[in-house]
């Protein structure tokens, strides 16, 4: 028999009891679902090893557990910081100027708003940004200052506009 149908067997054979076994300790079906499937593809990583142990399915309800619990006290360490420092404050909304400034990023070609991020958001030299878009430093200049030009139209207020408001 090879180690497929070998493990094949194994999990056809066993599944329902570890699943059975882990919604007990979890009480969430879920979890034990996610907890059983980590320990099942942690078996199979190992079948080599742990398909000649005398109860592989024994090792596979010892790990299953074991992640199981990993999760709750994970579950309860984040739970513990929420009461200890309170939910997180209230983001606020961005300005219209944000707002406006997304919007005209959106209308300008890829390869510029990339290139005005990673300038002018991110901070990165020329240089940077010519290697982390693969790009030659002369192309990076040349979509920073079209893109800035481009920025420039969509951003424009007219005054006489601004001024009957």
């Amino acid at each position: 028999m090879s180690d497929v149908d070998g493990f094949d067997e194994f999990y056809r054979g066993s599944r329902q009891r570890l699943l059975g076994f882990v919604y007990v300790l979890t009480g969430d079906l879920a979890e034990a679902q996610d907890a059983v499937q980590e320990a099942f593809v942690r078996a199979w990583q190992r079948w080599s090893t742990v398909g000649r142990y005398d109860d592989p399915e024994s090792w596979v309800r010892v790990v299953a557990s074991r992640i199981a619990v990993s999760r709750w006290r994970s579950l309860r360490s984040r739970a513990r910081a929420y009461v200890r420092h309170g939910a997180a404050g209230a983001v606020p909304e961005p300005s219209t100027d944000t707002v406006e400034i997304v919007a005209a990023m959106r209308r300008l070609p890829e390869e510029q708003r990339v290139a005005l991020a990673l300038y002018y958001l991110v901070g990165l030299p020329v240089a940077d940004v010519a290697r982390e878009t693969g790009v030659p430093v002369g192309t990076v200049k040349a979509r920073l200052s079209r893109g800035r030009g481009a920025l420039a139209g969509l951003l424009t207020v007219d005054l006489e506009e601004a001024a009957d408001a």
